[in-house]
């Protein structure tokens, strides 16, 4: 029990432990928040030059049309991820240039609402890109023209099933990389929040 009781009296004397403003706080905050939207940038980036990167060692061996579309589908891509990529920076910027916390704040909440409408863009695609393999397997290939009725059903369902999977795993692997990010985010702008009430 004295142990106890001498932690108390230590606990208690004000002078041992160092006062830490509002403002020491807020800069702490603003350090981690633009580490954390640096780190966006940094994994969109690698994000970008690997799904290229695979996408340009995918065999081409489909019809004038098909590529045609396919190249639309990857252009769009490219263009998009670059736009995302270009947001990223622009975010990690205001962030790390933010001189109230009101503005730090507003960065936060801006940085969040891009990293979701860029995960829900890339599981669109994704999306789009498997509907595209089956219309590509079913027409060019006349895959559904050797199976009957309800062999063609049960291979849609399953294709369904294969895609909302993948896609399943794609959102999961998403939530794990930016999610956890964003958690952080989200605990930083309560912090402010704290601090400017």
């Amino acid at each position: 029990m004295e142990e106890l009781d001498l932690l108390k009296k230590h606990w208690n004397k004000s002078s041992d432990f160092p006062k830490v403003s509002q403002d020491d706080i807020r800069k702490m905050i603003h350090k981690r928040s633009s580490s954390i939207v640096k780190w966006i940038f940094i994994i969109s980036i690698a994000e970008f030059i690997i799904l290229n990167l695979v996408s340009l060692l995918m065999p081409d061996n489909g019809s004038e049309d098909n590529s045609l579309f396919m190249q639309l589908i990857d252009y769009s891509s490219i263009l998009l991820s670059l736009l995302f990529i270009v947001l990223f920076y622009r975010n990690y910027r205001a962030i790390s240039v933010s001189d109230s916390t009101k503005s730090l704040m507003s960065g936060i909440l801006k940085t969040r609402k891009t990293v979701r409408i860029y995960i829900y863009i890339n599981i669109i695609m994704v999306i789009l890109g498997m509907f595209y393999a089956l219309f590509v397997l079913s027409h060019d290939n006349h895959y559904f023209d050797k199976l009957n009725n309800i062999q063609s059903s049960v291979f849609i369902l399953a294709f369904l099933a294969f895609i909302a999977a993948f896609v399943g795993v794609i959102w999961f692997v998403y939530k794990i990389i930016y999610g956890i990010l964003l958690k952080r985010l989200k605990t930083n702008y309560a912090e402010l929040k704290k601090i400017d009430l």
